[in-house]
């Protein structure tokens, strides 16, 4: 009989299982793979973005999926409380832009290894390559957990740290939602979000611009009525499926969200390759530079205006001739052109699969879960904490704060519960 199991060794897991056990006097992790912190070891481009420094205000901006259920655990741990405590088990952390906290060593396995080594001085119990196959519980409480071998392991608490459907390879496979649902909680539409767009457009699929990256421009997602969801400034990348990078990934979920409005048609996004710039002021700078350089070709008197196979591509849409003289260019094909620069317009038509996303949308609701104990309002001694539930930010180590956050509130509140648990043997079903 344990105090507190927990199911998952990632993130979410591994903080739940040491906050229980700092607490608790038996504490179970149970893991399916052969190895703990598997999706840590890989995030942050195998450096791990432990965290963010910005204000939770802006934290919570950053977390679309109901990021604002995080102000009442923040009072309980926050972002700050991360970094002293990763600080405290000795991995020395920087700051790196837009608030990103990296370990010192630029080592996402030191992360794994101190976590992990933390767990063995708690005496945590972890038990490997034991998939769970249900809660067991009856009408007043959970009760445990069977494993696919058959085998039932009794606890006063268990906590669901299993992820969501994202990146599959890491064990987030899913597994968590039927067990919720049969525990009365709702889970809502799972979707991808953090991944690549696909496009149908002739350009994209003749590959012309595959591997071109625009640096710094300015990526909408508008609705039917064409008006603007969700603007990103960032890098983004054309493949030869559609479009991916930092601006493309942000706006994703957008685009999925308003194709479930809209039927499941194409969404328009736009381009603005000089953000800074307004339509006007990008025209007059295009004749000023032309007027500089009248017997130049436009190409080469253009060349530092948009990289140079972003500039072809928008003259030929625009009817300009990459070797006309700019003398000879009428105004209105520069508008045109002017035009084309800030603002592209592109049709997207879906995503790519959501074991390809980087961050699940979407799980158990949110509204079923105590924020400052992360407890099942459904189902007592039943605990969630991570990608299974329905919370969901851009990459930036938003996502790792909010499991993080919710691991290390789920794994203490476990705890706490089961010394209030009297151990009497109940039936169960």
């Amino acid at each position: 009989m344990y105090d507190v199991i927990i199911v998952g060794g990632g993130p979410s897991g591994l903080m739940a299982a040491i906050a229980a056990g700092e607490i608790g006097k038996k504490v179970l992790l149970l893991e399916k793979g052969t190895k703990l912190g598997k999706k840590l070891a890989i995030s942050g481009g195998g450096r791990c973005n432990v965290t963010n420094r910005l204000s939770q205000e802006e934290i919570v901006k950053h977390i679309p999926g109901n990021g604002r259920f995080l102000y009442s655990p923040f009072s309980v741990f926050n972002n700050e409380d991360i970094i002293t405590f990763f600080e405290g088990l000795g991995v020395e952390l920087k700051e790196e832009d837009h608030g990103r906290m990296f370990p010192v060593s630029n080592r996402a396995q030191d992360v794994v290894d101190t976590l992990v080594r933390q767990l063995e001085k708690l005496r945590v119990e972890v038990l490997f390559e034991r998939p769970v196959a249900k809660l067991l519980m009856n009408d007043d409480k959970v009760l445990g957990v069977r494993l696919k071998s058959g085998q039932e392991i009794l606890s006063k608490a268990v906590v669901l740290a299993v992820g969501g459907k994202a990146v599959p390879q890491t064990g987030s496979t899913g597994d968590g939602y039927p067990w919720a649902q049969r525990a009365g909680h709702t889970v809502t539409t799972l979707y991808p979000t953090e991944v690549p767009l696909l496009s149908d457009e002739k350009f994209i699929r003749s590959k012309e611009l595959q591997g071109l990256a625009l640096r710094d421009v300015a990526v909408s997602v508008l609705n039917k009525k064409g008006k603007v969801l969700i603007t990103h400034k960032m890098d983004m990348l054309f493949t030869h499926f559609g479009l991916s990078g930092p601006a493309i990934l942000r706006c994703s979920q957008y685009v999925v969200k308003e194709r479930m409005k809209n039927g499941e048609s194409p969404v328009d996004m736009v381009i603005d390759s000089l953000p800074q710039e307004n339509g006007e002021s990008t025209f007059q700078m295009l004749v000023k530079l032309m007027k500089e350089d009248a017997k130049k070709s436009v190409k080469n008197v253009w060349k530092g205006v948009a990289p140079e196979r972003w500039l072809l591509f928008l003259l030929n849409r625009a009817g300009i001739e990459p070797n006309e003289i700019g003398a000879n260019l009428s105004n209105e094909k520069v508008r045109a052109l002017a035009g084309l620069l800030k603002s592209f317009t592109m049709k997207v038509n879906g995503t790519q699969p959501i074991e390809k996303a980087f961050v699940t949308g979407g799980g158990v609701s949110v509204k079923e879960i105590e924020p400052k104990t992360m407890a099942s309002k459904k189902k007592p001694g039943l605990y969630f904490c991570g990608e299974i539930l329905d919370i969901h930010g851009y990459t930036g180590g938003y996502n790792i704060t909010s499991a993080l956050v919710t691991g290390k509130i789920a794994g203490m509140s476990a705890a706490q519960y089961a010394k209030t648990i009297p151990y009497v043997p109940v039936e169960y079903k």
